[in-house]
């Protein structure tokens, strides 16, 4: 049973008032979807509309039970403390969160609420696998209603330095609630020491240092020791159904639209491509600001350039959101304005979800991608770029402060904070030697088509003792 925030397909009412399903865009759904199939699985989560409540229906091979949310919910426990306190708390206050107490009894309600219907759907000693930041209070309410199952938990999201977490006026309850898994786990060691740190010094318990999982697929790790229970916590970083993407992107559809693209922006000698949810973390206004003065510098040739920014809608109710926005579609204009010809704009802006068929072609057209966020759990657009680069001369620019940094360490790596070093990295990508490139894209596709999205969920599963699960897939 995977407990998340959204079921892996969006209920959408039409004008007419008729609902359809659409299947969810996000990565956690891809990560997620074959481990469920191959194994029976059922999800519960919320099916994307204020106040809806459908029965539960069997989709892609996955049983869903749906959790209703009223809109008063929708803004205090998901835009509100989801989104307005932890993410950016967790981001390493990118913006300053907010702690509001009315959003807190609204995140506690709303948590046990999933708790109650993932108690209520999960067999007899079942496993539960409860999804990242949202849900950070689910574990313990779960143990507390089925002390028989096996409960994991897994955060997608950074997990903040101890200096920031200790801001969070329900510090201790939230530490508390994660520690209800049997099994916690980060992307990166550092979130390991520091969720291992905070059991310690918040709630108390003896934290100790212990390999977890079997020889074959091992964590780096420690052991909570939560009465007579321990909780394990490892880092188990993310990744993407890799082959079957690097397999789509040597087809000839994908191949041909990739040769389309870059006709329709004028074949441009170089083509960068930026893929993002529009979100403050993810750094599109340091890529554009850099290409900017690059050009202004006469370090880039504007007759040489076309740059793609692809953004998804995200969290439009925000205020901090729609700030954003503004600003990034005036550096668009700013940009074109100063730079740009007639039937050749430099910066093509996509404000729209794109297909994964489409998103394909674009990975393949591009020369140089361009993944600068200030702070990323991980990054699956890395790895995706990297999976559709068959032909190996991509290059792909990569924030440090990514997840997907520890791993795909040939890529030119920037800091982006720092704008000036933003644009020697992307200077130094355009103009290195092709086999240099190719050389960093070869390793690059050896790391990501070995450590798929399927190892990521036998690795997790193998230590929270869902072997035979985790050898199905």
């Amino acid at each position: 049973m995977v407990v998340a925030n959204r079921l892996p397909v969006d209920l959408e009412r039409k004008a007419d008032g008729t609902e359809v399903w659409k299947r969810s865009p996000g990565g956690l759904v891809t990560a997620l979807e074959s481990v469920l199939q191959a194994s029976s699985g059922a999800w519960v989560g919320w099916p994307g509309v204020a106040d809806a409540h459908p029965d539960s229906f069997v989709a892609g091979g996955i049983e869903l039970h749906s959790v209703p949310l009223s809109a008063e919910e929708i803004e205090l426990y998901y835009e509100g403390f989801s989104n307005g306190t932890l993410w950016p708390l967790f981001h390493d206050v990118v913006v300053q969160p907010e702690y509001h107490r009315h959003w807190w009894a609204a995140y506690v309600e709303v948590n046990r609420r999933f708790a109650e219907a993932a108690a209520a759907a999960t067999a007899e000693d079942g496993i539960v696998w409860v999804q990242d930041y949202q849900l950070l209070l689910v574990p313990k309410m779960l143990r507390q209603i089925r002390p028989d199952l096996t409960i994991g938990f897994f955060q997608h999201i950074p997990f903040p330095p101890v200096e920031l977490f200790m801001q969070l006026p329900w510090r201790t309850e939230i530490i508390d609630g994660m520690l209800g898994a049997d099994l916690v786990g980060f992307h990166l060691p550092g979130g390991v020491e520091n969720f291992l740190y905070l059991s310690s010094r918040l709630a108390g318990y003896e934290t100790s240092r212990r390999n977890i999982g079997t020889p074959r697929r091992r964590s780096r790790s420690g052991v909570v020791h939560v009465g007579f229970r321990e909780v394990k916590v490892g880092a188990f970083p993310i990744s993407i159904a890799s082959g079957s993407i690097s397999e789509r992107s040597r087809g000839r559809e994908v191949r041909q639209r990739a040769r389309e693209i870059r006709r329709e922006l004028g074949s441009p000698k170089l083509l960068m491509l930026g893929v993002d949810r529009l979100d403050y973390t993810k750094g599109i206004d340091v890529r554009l600001r850099a290409l900017e003065e690059l050009i202004s510098e006469g370090r880039i040739d504007p007759g040489d350039v076309s740059f793609v920014q692809i953004a998804t809608p995200s969290r439009e109710r925000v205020e901090q959101y729609r700030t954003m926005r503004v600003s990034i579609e005036h550096g668009v204009s700013r940009i074109n304005g100063m730079f740009g010809t007639i039937g050749h704009p430099i910066v093509t802006y996509l404000h729209r979800p794109i297909p994964q068929s489409e998103l394909l072609a674009f990975y393949a057209a591009a020369d140089i991608m361009l993944v600068t966020p200030i702070r990323d759990g991980m990054n699956l657009v890395a790895k995706e770029y990297v999976a559709a680069s068959t032909d190996g001369k991509g290059a792909l620019v990569l924030s440090e402060f990514t997840g997907a940094a520890a791993e795909l360490r040939q890529a030119y790596k920037c800091n982006p904070h720092d704008l000036d070093g933003v644009k020697d990295v992307i200077e130094l990508a355009v103009d290195d030697e092709p086999e240099k490139r190719r050389r960093r894209m070869s390793a690059m596709r050896r790391q990501v088509l070995t450590h798929d999205v399927t190892r990521w969920a036998r690795l997790f599963l193998t230590a929270l003792g869902g072997d035979e699960l985790a050898d199905k897939l």
